[in-house]
């Protein structure tokens, strides 16, 4: 029974080779569709990588709010590890007044020393997107 299988797998499959097998556009679509990778790997700096892959477009930037909501919302509602919470006045106003250049490069480096780490630990968002965070949770916090 074995080798009968072996048989009509490769006989079905000497038989695709040789386009002895009329597949529709939706069958073709379908087996692609199922053979597909799972994933990609992006280098950065690979400009392919940029692009959704919903239609091709450009993946749009996430708001301050959308990042801070996925990303920093569990330590900064929290105050865990020491982060500031947003909307607290007073722990927020030391770092305020170092200005927005400090408090973007934290975000986006971390702060040595904190539970604070190199984009809150966002590795998929861009620097752009942590800064929007950043300025998200200072206008929240003044």
């Amino acid at each position: 029974m074995k080798s009968r299988i072996v048989l009509t797998a490769g006989a079905l499959l000497v038989a695709m080779a040789a386009g002895a097998i009329d597949l529709s556009d939706k069958q073709r679509a379908e087996i692609e569709a199922r053979i597909k990778p799972v994933g990609e790997v992006c280098l950065q700096g690979d400009a392919s990588c940029a692009v959704a892959a919903a239609g091709g477009a450009a993946a749009a930037a996430r708001s301050g709010e959308e990042v801070y909501n996925a990303a920093c919302m569990a330590c900064h509602m929290t105050g865990a590890g020491g982060a500031p919470v947003m909307g607290d006045l007073v722990a927020w106003a030391d770092r305020i007044a170092k200005g927005m250049d400090v408090l973007h490069e934290s975000g986006v480096k971390g702060v040595p020393g904190t539970g604070m780490i190199a984009k809150g630990g966002c590795m998929s968002c861009s620097d752009e997107e942590v800064m929007a965070a950043v300025d998200f949770m200072v206008e929240n916090s003044q």
